[in-house]
């Protein structure tokens, strides 16, 4: 937790709301998207139990397994969740656009991506083991299952996969998103309660977010989120209405658990959409409609592998598949922490309290500052700033600033208060800097040891030519047809 957060969650102790953790929203809201809660049955870990899914606050579509040990409703379940997810995921593959890219071809790009909002990161986690759960499934010979069901199971992988991803938005769990934006007096464990953390952030009349997280800890008023039940509702409710259908296998006792579970999911649905407007209020930082780009790039590269016939996702990575991903997270991290800091003065006032960035005002400015002399001599303008911002930064350091995007500075000197700079890039290419491009005496400034530059991939062998020391060359994916008590549901 940064210092600033860690002040702003005092305040809110001290005033009895949350306070805001940014000036815009720092991640993609779609028009349309897909809200999903999951429930799982106590003690399986991706046994599904109920989930309550779609794309209209009112219209809300309950799926309910009355018997979640039952190998036949288990995938029947999951044959109808694909009849909600499929249409909508495959409606926003209709729509592309062509982009085109300097010294490359002209590529195809889906205009939209889905985007699927599920209450907290344990939900993600459900997601990614229902779609392992599903994806190795097939829907031919002994243990056929319907042909949507492995289909499903791909997708699910596929968006759990981009949940990991730093800036992504096509999973998200609205716990984290407005936990991004808005900070409260409670600790990070119970914002994981999706009910006491709107309280804090958005109280009924006449009550403080104080008294709102309160009343959330009731699960008679507030059930849990989910992928989990109140223990009590288990004991009480569900058990014994699952116990009457395993014996009479009646529509009368599938609809008392079909009632049941609604029951637990109709607050948690009533709050998503909450979420949704309080987060669709804000308006969008510069760097989100860029990283929704990489989604729909994402998206309409797995679109396109689904519709060549590649096989499913596998169960875990090759060593330079690992390696790879591993590398692109690391830059996404950082191309994301550097966007925020950018598009917002309250976030990166948290990187200001730890000496990574200053704001100031330029003292001195040569612009016409040059070193090397012929053929190669460069333009470097010199600038002087004074700061009353604690630097921690040593000389050499590269630095961005969000006045001037793409422009860098390197640190020169450190002097009390005052901060020497050379720019070293984004002042134009000619013998003088651009008009405009280099900072003017009394100018108020930031700068900060962040980046959003291009990074070239790692360079990593094939994974054909993966070295023995790694587990040597993948091997060749096989299709398998396991055992119904094989199966990953747990």
């Amino acid at each position: 937790m940064s210092t600033l957060a860690a002040l702003a969650r005092l305040r809110a102790v001290h005033t009895g709301a949350a306070q805001r953790l940014a000036t815009v929203r720092h991640c993609h809201l779609s028009e349309r998207p897909m809200v999903l809660i999951p429930l799982r049955l106590a003690g399986e870990a991706a046994a599904p139990l109920a989930a309550m899914a779609g794309t209209d606050p009112a219209r809300p579509r309950l799926l309910v397994v009355p018997q979640p040990r039952d190998r036949d409703l288990r995938f029947a379940f999951a044959a109808e969740l694909a009849e909600i997810l499929l249409p909508y995921i495959e409606g926003l593959q209709k729509a592309t656009e062509t982009v085109e890219r300097r010294g490359a071809e002209p590529f195809e790009r889906c205009v939209d991506a889905p985007q699927v909002i599920v209450p907290n990161r344990s939900a993600v986690a459900f997601v990614q083991l229902l779609g392992r759960s599903t994806r190795f499934r097939r829907a031919e010979g002994e243990y056929a299952v319907h042909p949507s069901v492995p289909v499903l199971g791909r997708w699910l992988t596929f968006l759990a996969q981009r949940a990991q991803y730093p800036g992504s938005a096509s999973l998200l769990a609205a716990t984290e998103a407005m936990s991004l934006h808005w900070a409260t007096g409670q600790s990070a464990l119970e914002d994981a309660n999706l009910a006491s953390l709107m309280g804090w952030i958005d109280p009924p009349p006449g009550m403080t977010g104080a008294e709102a997280a309160r009343e959330a800890e009731d699960p008679l008023v507030w059930p849990p989120a989910g992928p989990a039940t109140d223990p009590g509702f288990d004991s009480e409710v569900l058990a014994p209405a699952i116990r009457a259908y395993a014996e009479t296998r009646s529509d009368r006792a599938a609809a008392r658990v079909g009632e049941a579970v609604r029951s637990q999911l109709e607050p948690t649905w009533r709050l998503m959409w909450r979420a949704v407007g309080l987060l669709g209020a804000l308006p969008a930082g510069p760097g989100v409609a860029a990283r929704w780009e990489g989604d729909r790039a994402s998206f309409t590269g797995f679109a396109a592998q689904l519709a060549e016939g590649g096989p499913p996702q596998p169960k875990r990575d090759g060593a330079v598949g690992a390696a790879s991903r591993l590398a692109r997270m690391e830059r996404a991290q950082a191309s994301y922490d550097a966007q925020r800091a950018y598009d917002d003065p309250l976030v990166m006032a948290g990187h200001r309290l730890t000496g990574e960035a200053f704001t100031g005002t330029v003292l001195a400015a040569d612009p016409d500052h040059a070193e090397g002399e012929g053929r190669g001599r460069k333009l470097r303008p010199l600038l002087t700033v004074r700061t009353s911002d604690p630097v921690r930064l040593a000389a050499g350091t590269r630095l961005g600033t969000p006045e001037r995007r793409g422009q860098q500075a390197e640190v020169v000197e450190i002097t009390g208060g005052h901060v020497t700079l050379k720019i070293v890039k984004g002042m134009g290419r000619g013998r003088t800097a651009s008009p405009g491009s280099v900072p003017e005496v009394g100018e108020r400034v930031c700068y900060a040891a962040l980046t959003d530059e291009y990074q070239p991939p790692a360079s990593l062998p094939a994974p054909e030519d993966t070295p023995w020391t790694h587990g040597g060359p993948p091997p060749e994916h096989v299709p398998a047809v396991e055992e119904p008590d094989e199966e990953e549901w747990a």
